[in-house]
């Protein structure tokens, strides 16, 4: 397949596996990264690899400038990453300031189109029942902690959106729920405070055989999607030939009950169950559900993983650790 794919951000959880995956059917693909150094890790695959900062519009000359079909741009910071998590003018440069230059580069090197990621927190007012939320639903920036980050998505989504309709780029906006895949380091920041991400506290206890708690009501359904299914839409926004839109990122969902069942099921070991016991008393998760219809319809996306095949997945690569040389392996992160 004759066609160059730029993907920017290729050095981060979703950027690396994008990456890849679209080298393996047969795209040529420039990875664009901020880390200077990759550590040889693309070479390896076969990808040549840059070091931009996107939010510099010089850097761009760094790149190839003809013959690009599509920029899939998965670059900028996350409040998730970051202990300054309300940092306005972080989140516009990189964001913002960050998506007009990569727009610009998409427009003079005349590429097809572009992906891009949405923060799903522009419908989460529509939070709290399992009534699946439209792709198309009003974004509205909600005012708490992510605000300056959905504020700087939400403009960046809008200048993809003028690029469309006065160039004709087409726009694939891919509003994602959580996708579920294997990294290194367990940890986040919430509210600018250190946390470890809540299911991999579960795995590890199951690794041990601990006992389990389920919080809450059991049966609240939770939205996620598999980094298989994810590579899948990517895949197919590389070649559909409708002009695109915003796409919500999901499978349906799963319950919390079946979630820590399958945690369970997957990371105990043979001789040692964990005891799973519910809290009814507890705090219950905030759930939500996307409409993955019109993702479905125009795309031609099809679920294809269970919440158990995400698991064994994510067992697989803590096992195999193919993005060690890249990222690094937990005990850099454990310390």
């Amino acid at each position: 397949m004759n066609k160059t794919i730029v993907v920017f951000g290729a050095t981060g959880h979703l950027g690396a596996h994008i990456a890849l995956h679209v080298k393996s059917l047969g795209y040529t693909v420039v990875a664009v990264g901020h880390r200077e150094n990759d550590n040889g890790f693309f070479a390896e695959h076969k990808i040549q690899y840059f070091s931009v900062d996107i939010e510099k519009e010089v850097e761009f000359a760094k790149l190839p400038q003809e013959n690009i079909y599509a920029i899939v741009h998965f670059a900028g910071v996350l409040p998730s990453y970051i202990k300054d998590f309300d940092n306005t003018k972080r989140f516009l440069n990189s964001v913002v300031i960050g998506t007009v230059n990569v727009l610009e580069y998409t427009r003079k090197v005349k590429a097809d189109r572009i992906v891009f990621p949405q923060s799903l927190f522009d419908v989460s007012y529509l939070f709290g029942t399992k009534v699946p939320i439209p792709a198309d639903a009003q974004r509205i920036v909600p005012m708490g902690d992510h605000a300056p980050y959905v504020i700087a998505k939400n403009a960046a989504v809008d200048m993809i959106e003028y690029y469309y309709t006065k160039y004709g780029i087409k726009r694939f906006i891919l509003r994602l729920s959580r996708v579920y895949l294997y990294h290194p380091n367990p940890y986040i920041f919430r509210d600018g405070q250190k946390q470890m991400v809540s299911d991999r506290f579960l795995i590890y206890k199951a690794i041990k055989g601990e006992d389990l708690e389920i919080w809450g009501d059991p049966y609240r359904m939770l939205e996620t999607c598999s980094i298989k299914d994810f590579l899948q839409i990517v895949e197919k926004t590389l070649s559909a030939t409708v002009d695109g839109g915003i796409y919500n990122i999901g499978s349906g969902g799963s319950t919390l009950d079946e979630r820590i069942k399958g945690i369970a099921e997957v990371f105990n070991p043979k001789d040692k169950k964990s005891k799973i016991s519910y809290q009814p008393q507890k705090p219950s998760s905030r759930q939500f559900v996307l409409d993955i219809r019109k993702t479905i319809n125009e795309l031609g996306y099809v679920p294809q993983q269970t919440w158990k095949d995400y698991l064994l997945d994510f067992k697989k690569e803590m096992e195999e650790q193919r993005f060690s040389k890249l990222w690094g392996k937990e005990e850099d992160y454990l310390q």
